[in-house]
């Protein structure tokens, strides 16, 4: 008996002495180990963080489509990274896809006279031509708009196509509508860097590309082409039609019988 006794002393003695040795190897590693527990929480905070920005720059651009946030000048540096993967992974050019079908839907019903007085009007930047490259380097419009850094860029005379809108282009001049191109870019200094742009790009065909003249200098944009449209319809044409980026390209006088908004969350227009 004393034997056993004795026996569980010595395992007794042994486990403290083994306990005491790992309790000590503890000690030394905790600060290691208090250094990663702090990573992960901080990571864990990073990646909260990042997703409440995306649910707010999500419901930041919903509004902006709908013209509930007005004016802006700048997105908001927490919609930054929403706003950059909507405009470059994907999802504007399925947006600006279906937004097209839609239209040809509509104009596959519409019955023409064959005048040749049945027209729409599409805008023409980042709505035929895209302007991403500036935007871009803009943060996607987190940085201020420079109107000498966007008037260096137009004058290289490069803005790719939209692609979804040169078919729409193309398929409204195949079913005999007379397209009109109207934008606020000057006549004076932007009218052949324009012209040969939108030709270069295949839009080719239109019945007028309408710049600002002299005349509408100054003048806010929903004024000036509410001018212009009133012009048009004046000389007998049917808008059947009218599709920009901008809420300011869709309101005012003369809309046409239906206008149509594509997607633009980088920048507003008044």
């Amino acid at each position: 008996m004393m034997l056993k006794i004795k026996m569980v002393q010595k395992v007794v003695q042994g486990l403290t002495f083994f306990l005491e040795l790992l309790s000590n190897f503890l000690q030394k590693k905790q600060p290691g180990l208090q250094n990663n527990k702090q990573q992960v929480m901080a990571k864990a905070v990073a990646v909260a963080e990042e997703a409440d920005d995306e649910r707010y720059g999500l419901s930041w651009r919903l509004a902006v489509e709908m013209n509930n946030v007005r004016p802006w000048r700048t997105v908001p540096d927490r919609c930054y990274n929403h706003v950059k993967n909507y405009m470059t992974g994907g999802q504007y050019e399925r947006d600006l896809q279906l937004v097209t079908e839609q239209i040809l839907l509509y104009a596959s019903e519409i019955t023409r006279a064959g005048d040749g007085f049945d027209a729409w009007i599409l805008d023409v930047d980042d709505t035929c031509i895209s302007n991403m490259t500036y935007y871009r380097a803009r943060k996607f419009g987190c940085k201020p708009f420079d109107s000498a850094i966007f008037k260096a860029w137009i004058m290289k005379g490069i803005c790719p196509a939209n692609q979804a809108i040169l078919g729409l282009f193309k398929t409204l001049k195949e079913r005999g509508f007379k397209v009109f191109l109207l934008t606020g870019r000057y006549e004076a200094t932007l009218g052949k860097i324009t012209t040969d742009n939108l030709h270069n790009q295949g839009f080719i065909g239109y019945e007028r590309l309408i710049l600002r003249t002299e005349q509408y200098i100054g003048q806010r944009a929903v004024r000036y082409k509410s001018a212009i449209r009133k012009e048009i319809e004046g000389q007998g044409y049917r808008i059947w039609g009218n599709v920009g980026d901008q809420w300011s390209d869709l309101q005012g006088e003369c809309l046409g019988n239906r206008t149509f908004k594509i997607p633009n969350p980088m920048y507003h227009i008044s």
